[in-house]
C-alpha cells in the first residue's frame, strides 16, 4: 500500500517489506508520474510526487 509520504505497515503475517517497495517501483511507477491516488489514509498524492519526495519508495531512497 502507497500513502502520501509512507507505505503500509508490514508487519503483519505475511507482511514483506522487500516485496511490497519492489512492487510499487516495478508496478506503479511506470504508469507515470502524473498518475493520482487517493489512499485509505491521508491526503491525495501523484507518482511524480511520491517518487520525489517518500522516503521509503522515492528515487533517492
Amino acid at each position: 500500500m502507497l500513502f502520501k509520504g509512507s507505505i503500509g505497515r508490514t508487519d503483519f503475517e505475511r507482511g514483506d517489506y522487500e516485496t511490497l517497495i519492489r512492487s510499487i517501483r516495478e508496478k506503479l511507477w511506470p504508469l507515470g508520474d502524473d498518475v493520482r491516488f487517493v489512499a485509505g489514509h491521508g491526503a491525495q498524492s501523484s507518482f511524480g510526487r511520491e517518487r520525489r519526495a517518500n522516503p521509503f519508495v522515492g528515487d533517492d531512497a
